[in-house]
């Protein structure tokens, strides 16, 4: 999902980039306004941890291999606009530091990982939430919903652009990513409510979206 140099038109990128850099402009303001002392090792840990996830791929079919996105578990750990500063971090450090997606194309992919993959996907996460019962699993239920459509539609973002920019046909491309991605958010759902499990046994207060839900009654 990272795209390199050359796949993306120019204007593509550019509309991207200037997306991408006003929400980034916008989530520095409203994270000033919100970040806890507190919360500052944890956004740390949280962009040490979601950049090394991302250099491990895992096989998913056909010879093809999917990695952590992220962008799901940072938003719901920290809220949408924290989220947005760490995966700018994380890929601005994997641009430059490893040349793991093209420099012009990095507004689209901030855009897609992190604008859609996180911003957009944490107030689906919400809904999620409200909609399921108001315990820890309808919690973890609600986190898996979410980092399940957040690799869904990041890599149907991506398909889009490439489809747009001429790279590739739209009934190739949108169906061959959409393909993968369905399996490798599977992936992305059972690392992200495995991490938020741990946490909540840990430290359930580090976690801006948990509201201590009420237990499960049990059913005589």
């Amino acid at each position: 999902m990272h795209i390199p140099d050359g796949f993306l038109s120019n204007s593509i990128n550019l509309a991207t980039f200037g997306l991408s850099g006003i929400t980034l402009a916008w989530s520095l303001k409203k994270a000033k306004q919100e970040i806890t002392d507190r919360e500052i090792p944890l956004i740390g840990v949280t962009a040490a941890f979601i950049f090394a996830a991302q250099m491990i791929n895992f096989p998913v079919a056909g010879g093809t291999s999917g990695h952590f996105l992220g962008a799901a578990l940072a938003a719901i750990l920290l809220g949408p606009w924290i989220s947005f500063i760490i995966m700018a971090l994380v890929l601005v450090l994997q641009c430059l530091g490893f040349a793991d997606g093209g420099l012009t194309a990095l507004g689209s992919n901030l855009l897609n990982m992190g604008l859609i993959g996180g911003i957009g996907v944490y107030y689906l996460f919400r809904l999620a939430l409200a909609l399921t019962s108001k315990t820890t699993r309808g919690f973890l239920l609600a986190s898996a919903i979410a980092s399940w459509f957040s690799v869904v539609l990041a890599s149907l973002a991506c398909a889009v652009e490439l489809a747009l920019s001429g790279t590739s046909p739209a009934k190739i491309v949108i169906p061959a990513m959409l393909g993968f991605h369905i399996l490798i958010g599977i992936g992305e759902a059972l690392i992200t409510t495995a991490i938020l499990s741990a946490v909540l046994v840990a430290r359930a207060d580090l976690i801006r979206s948990w509201s201590a839900p009420q237990p499960l009654k049990n059913v005589a």
